[in-house]
């Protein structure tokens, strides 16, 4: 006569078996595959090729934002091309951009702002250069906020680390869409 407790370990073995091919046959459906891989079909290309033949034309912006327009168009290519620049190019990429800045804190009793926030606004729009096409449109913002100060200088380099920061995230968004792009088209 067997007791009770030496069927436990039993069932619970055949449970856990049980759970593990469900959950195996329920992952079994699941396209998991690297973003930037090569794990596709010889004849695909790589995402990052893709994004590599890339042209990206001057940004246009509403305000005069020189700094952070150069901020987001080095961001970009250097997300795109990672250093390695190609002749051939298939796709154009257009920018619109508008930075904002505005206060949001004031000094008590002093009638000073005390803390700024910059918003970088980017509409893009990406085309096929063989038929002037337009693959993908969107939309991407950012926000940073810094100090302000009584220094000159510390305002002016805050004022630019948050044109940075914006730039540097919009730029990260823009790319992670069109490489979703790319990717979802293979």
């Amino acid at each position: 006569m067997s007791s009770p407790d030496t069927l436990r370990p039993a069932r619970r073995a055949v449970l856990v078996l049980t759970l593990v091919l469900v959950g195996g046959l329920a992952l079994a459906g699941c396209q998991v595959r690297p973003l930037y891989g090569s794990l596709g079909a010889p004849d695909m290309v790589p995402v990052q090729d893709e994004l590599a033949a890339i042209e990206i034309e001057p940004i246009d912006t509403a305000t005069s934002a020189g700094d952070a327009r150069r901020a987001l168009l080095n961001e970009l290519i250097f997300g795109f091309e990672r250093g390695a620049p190609r002749a051939d190019r298939k796709y154009r990429l257009k920018i619109v951009m508008d930075v904002r800045v505005a206060e949001v804190a004031l000094e008590e009793l002093a009638d000073v702002p005390a803390a700024y926030t910059t918003t970088m606004n980017a509409s893009f729009v990406l085309s096929d250069m063989a038929d002037d096409r337009t693959l993908m449109t969107g939309k991407s913002f950012a926000t940073a906020s810094y100090d302000f100060s009584s220094q000159r200088f510390s305002n002016l380099r805050a004022r630019r680390d948050a044109e940075q920061r914006v730039a540097k995230a919009v730029a990260q968004d823009i790319q992670a869409r069109i490489a979703g792009y790319f990717a979802g088209r293979k």
